[in-house]
């Protein structure tokens, strides 16, 4: 049976507390699925703005929430220890009664690492430490105790209290672009978190189903997220309604099952309301009548 399609909207930390406070609540009244910010101390985009933390400011956003979703679309693993990351997540999931999805990815921009000081890797070794990390976090999540002795993490009976509200843990959604990644995603997403052009998508999801056929996993058991980057889009689809429709249907022919998008510019937001009465639900329609 196809999955409901969900739609999520992702802002960065370039704007006031007020203003952001005031867009989560926003996207929560007009029914969106989920809300996310984002994992970086400078904007990639534009590192020369202000930038809030992001798992601070996630926290304090899933206070001022009620229903919808939240999550950090993803957390960079070279920024924190992964026990310290599982911490933050069991905080935000009991703050949110039970409402994260914990994303983590490799890390991948270079200039804010550089500029705090923070050690960049080689690609080989930030795959390394990403696969242990997932390890750990996944192991502290379900269980009273964990030890774990890799390269690069070990930890020796680690009592983890409370536990997450959401069981066996918070929903896992992990970033990846490339085969080595994706093998990781097939072992232990719940979904997987990709952008690029239709093209990209359609082949790293064939390399996805194939790396959960090679373990006997179901590769419907793996739900498929987009991040829809539009500063580094072709089209916008916030600039229409049927601009936002072009975008999902051509991103569905190719697999995805969720969407996250960049959220609208101020001048857009009638296009957004317009999209959350209108189109969402015609899309949900659509999807049932599909399945």
């Amino acid at each position: 049976m196809a999955r409901r399609l969900r739609f999520g909207l992702c802002t960065d930390q370039n704007m006031t507390w007020a203003r952001t406070r005031e867009r989560w609540q926003l996207f929560e009244r007009l029914g969106f699925d989920s809300a996310w910010d984002c994992d970086h101390f400078v904007q990639p985009s534009r590192p020369d703005g202000p930038y809030m933390e992001g798992w601070t400011l996630l926290s304090a956003l899933a206070a001022c929430t009620e229903r919808i979703r939240v999550g950090a679309l993803v957390s960079s693993n070279t920024f924190r220890h992964p026990a310290l990351l599982a911490k933050q997540a069991v905080t935000v999931d009991h703050v949110s009664g039970g409402r994260l999805e914990l994303g983590l990815g490799a890390g991948w921009y270079e200039p804010e690492h550089r500029m705090y000081g923070l050690d960049f890797p080689p690609r080989r070794e930030l795959v390394d430490r990403f696969e242990e990390s997932v390890q750990v976090v996944d192991s502290l999540l379900r269980n009273e105790f964990t030890s774990f002795e890799g390269r690069h993490y070990r930890l020796h009976d680690a009592a983890f209290r409370p536990a997450p509200l959401q069981r066996p843990r918070p929903p896992l959604t992990l970033g990846a672009h490339r085969p080595r990644m994706l093998r990781i995603v097939a072992r232990y997403a719940d979904t997987w978190n990709s952008h690029g052009t239709t093209e990209e998508i359609r082949s790293r999801n064939a390399i996805l189903d194939e790396a959960c056929a090679d373990i006997g996993r179901d590769p419907a058991q793996v739900r498929r997220s987009l991040y829809y980057w539009v500063p580094r889009s072709a089209d916008d689809p916030w600039s229409s309604t049927d601009a936002f429709l072009d975008v999902v249907g051509r991103y569905r022919e190719v697999g995805i099952e969720e969407f996250i998008i960049d959220h609208p510019r101020d001048d857009q937001l009638d296009v957004l309301e317009r999209v959350a009465a209108d189109v969402i639900p015609r899309l949900h329609a659509d999807a049932t009548t599909r399945a």
